[in-house]
């Protein structure tokens, strides 16, 4: 190991924390939670130190040679350094909110273990100098936040899991394929050397690097929510934790935007069709997501639903940073301040959520209407969150849409001055200024519920709710509201130097002349997306989206299609199809080796009797934890019937058991019986049977999959 040690310290600290939090839990619960906030406290320092230390050699190196074979490479310049920062204050921030938020829930102690975990890998994804270590810690990090998503573990959590980790593994697999085809035909996977290696492949193996992008483009898009990989996002978040939903949209989705922005830059820099196919990819994320989240009636899926339009709103940036080429300077500040942007709102929103929840346990605009109606804090905090993802200007929000619409006009007039048609950049145009208008249109929606309406049967309830949260809960909320008000109120102190310490990343140059924000070409795309936005609430959600129930109540409507799913329309299906052709071809080729079927079912029975031991295996350690260290302190004593055997043997042992308490035992008695533990060893295998079926099956099958399509790579390459 050599180079600079801050970002060795950055990355790995949480690892070691997570450890050391999860013992003190073992032993004490308030010095679990003390130490979890000082943990998130101490890596906020550490992040700040690393970057007074960047900013004095102006680039930070770190690298583990040996690691894998391959060697860990951490890098820390502008962007890194900005994106480090905010990940570590993100997570101190809902550190300090957690302590409130997770007061009455149970398996703190593995939320907080994989809480921790997930902050290292983070870190090391934004500072990682190569792809291969952005692909060490992105697996685990796509791993660990799994735990976050299933924390409740009721069926909607698990389901939502399930397609979270589904997403996870089959992006991360095609990922890898992607790192194989750009390792061959470029001979490295450094970022910083990629631009000149894929420059110098032969144009006979372009092909290569086109395929290796789409690849990348694939794996990464699934963790940002791009289109048509966004199924996971409206699903995870309404059933994670609130701490955890602020982390999911508002910078783990930036690790996937990372990749792509990484990829864009390096691999395709100024490559006009690889930003077309970005650009098309971004304006359907965008309009699609504010499209559910205008439909949407529950809070915390309407938050989750406008990620991923923001998302979108960022991806459009990214295309038009390739069609700008080195004129792409607007388009380059804009998606790098949207993304600073995105993660402060959603942090805002999420705990706000959260605050919500904790009282309530509700997320039902119906349920929740009015609760904030006479708490002026938490209506002030979640308006500015709201003003600032609206675009309004005089927020932050407007100086990020401002950039990315005036990088989209200034594509539209290079056209036109070269004679060439512009139609197509005129209609993604509007469909931007359209979506920035669902957007506000759906922001007032969520406002004009939870903080204006009241609620026809529980108002003077929740007005009574004084203490609804805690000074610890004001100050993480507050904290980052401060902060977004201040980017927008003085933007050329904040936020255009944020601009200028990250832009380099991105191979951008500062604008010609300086940016007039509030200009009134500027503020015009503003002003038609709030007329749009009034537009959509007063003359669509109003009218066609609020009801009556049976007394004569208005209530929000939840009229979106339950079939218009693409999980359950499209992926599933085609997954099982799949899976089925797969394994036809795979036999068909067994066959055209000239194994005979006594060799093929020989070896089947030989894997199913081998699968059979494993089986009794994984049961038997899985029944001795739950019968030891993970048993439930909280169930109850239920008589159990059993089968016959196991309560004849029992009823033979009970009678043994009754001779020697009447003759041997007679001071201290056996009072336990036998028919009884049997058959609860019998429920526990049957619930462990049915555990297996459904999560280790179905990673079998994924990991299958993976085996199967890295079998195909090397067999055709």
């Amino acid at each position: 190991m050599n180079g600079d040690f801050e970002l060795f310290y950055a990355v790995f600290f949480p690892f070691a924390a997570a450890f050391l939090c999860y013992l003190s839990g073992r032993v004490h619960k308030m010095l679990r939670d003390r130490l979890l906030q000082l943990f998130v406290i101490l890596e906020m320092a550490l992040m700040a130190f690393a970057a007074f230390s960047c900013f004095q050699k102006g680039m930070l190196e770190f690298a583990w040679n040996g690691f894998c074979m391959q060697g860990l490479y951490l890098k820390m310049d502008g962007f890194r350094l900005l994106y480090g920062c905010i990940a570590a204050f993100m997570w101190m921030m809902t550190g300090i909110f957690s302590r409130e938020y997770f007061a009455h829930y149970r398996n703190r102690n593995r939320y907080y273990f994989f809480y921790l975990l997930t902050l290292g890998a983070t870190v090391g994804v934004f500072l990682s100098g190569d792809f291969y270590t952005t692909f060490i810690f992105f697996e685990i990090m796509s791993l660990t936040s799994y735990v976050w998503v299933v924390h409740d573990e009721k069926p909607a959590a698990m389901k939502a899991g399930e397609i979270y980790l589904a997403i996870a593994i089959v992006g991360g697999l095609v990922m890898l394929m992607g790192l194989f085809l750009l390792q061959d035909a470029a001979g490295t996977l450094r970022m910083s050397e990629l631009h000149d290696a894929v420059l110098s492949v032969p144009a006979d193996r372009q092909w290569q690097i086109y395929a290796a992008g789409g690849c990348m483009l694939f794996g990464f898009g699934a963790k940002a929510g791009m289109f048509p990989l966004h199924v996971w996002l409206p699903k995870a978040h309404p059933v994670a934790p609130a701490p955890a939903s602020a982390l999911l949209s508002g910078i783990l989705t930036k690790t996937g935007v990372f990749g792509v922005l990484v990829v864009s830059a390096e691999m395709f820099r100024y490559d006009p069709q690889w930003g077309k196919v970005v650009l098309y990819l971004g304006v359907i994320t965008m309009f699609g997501g504010a499209l559910l989240a205008v439909f949407s009636i529950d809070l915390k899926r309407t938050l989750a639903c406008s990620s991923m339009s923001q998302i979108g709103f960022i991806l459009v940036g990214a295309g038009m940073m390739e069609l700008l080429g080195q004129e792409n300077a607007l388009a380059v500040r804009g998606t790098i301040l949207h993304m600073v942007n995105h993660s402060m709102i959603k942090l805002i929103l999420f705990m706000a959520a959260g605050v919500i929840y904790m009282n309530l346990h509700k997320l039902n605009l119906n349920d929740i209407r009015g609760f904030g109606k006479n708490k002026p804090l938490l209506k002030g905090m979640f308006l500015m969150g709201a003003l600032s993802i609206g675009g309004i200007p005089g927020w932050s929000g407007y100086v990020s849409k401002t950039l990315l619409h005036e990088s989209i006009v200034e594509y539209a007039a290079e056209l036109v001055a070269h004679g060439e048609p512009a139609l197509r950049i005129h209609i993604i145009e509007w469909i931007f200024l359209i979506t920035g208008g669902m957007t506000i249109a759906y922001m007032i929606k969520l406002f004009i519920a939870v903080f204006i309406e009241e609620h026809p049967d529980r108002q003077k309830e929740f007005d009574g709710k004084k203490g609804y949260m805690n000074p610890e809960s004001i100050f993480a909320i507050l904290v980052p509201t401060v902060i977004l008000v201040c980017m927008g109120f003085f933007p050329y102190l904040t936020m255009n130097r944020a601009a200028d310490l990250a832009q380099g990343f991105l191979h951008g140059e500062a604008p010609a002349h300086a940016v007039h924000y509030f200009s009134l070409g500027n503020l015009k795309g503003a002003l038609i997306s709030l007329a749009i936005g009034a537009l959509v609430y007063f003359g669509f959600i109003r009218k066609f989206l609020v009801g009556k129930d049976e007394k004569e109540r208005q209530v929000y409507l939840d009229v979106w299609p339950t079939w218009l799913d693409l999980e359950d329309l499209l992926y599933r299906p085609t997954l099982h199809k799949a899976a089925i052709m797969s394994a036809a071809c795979i036999c068909r080729d067994i066959d055209q080796l000239y194994l005979t079927r006594k060799v093929l079912r020989a070896l089947l029975e030989t894997a199913a009797f081998l699968g059979r031991i494993c089986d009794h295996l994984m049961d038997g350690i899985l029944l001795f934890f739950r019968s030891t260290t993970h048993k439930s302190r909280t169930e109850k004593h239920v008589y159990l019937i059993g089968t016959r055997a196991s309560r004849t043997l029992g009823r033979i042992l009970d009678n043994f058991t009754a001779l020697l308490n009447r003759t041997v035992c007679r001071k201290k008695p056996i009072e336990h019986s036998f028919v009884l533990m049997f058959a609860e060893w019998e429920d526990v295998m049957h619930k462990t049977n049915r555990l297996i079926s459904v999560s280790l099956s179905f990673g079998l099958m994924l990991a299958a999959v993976g085996l199967a399509m890295t079998l195909v790579y090397l067999l055709w390459w």
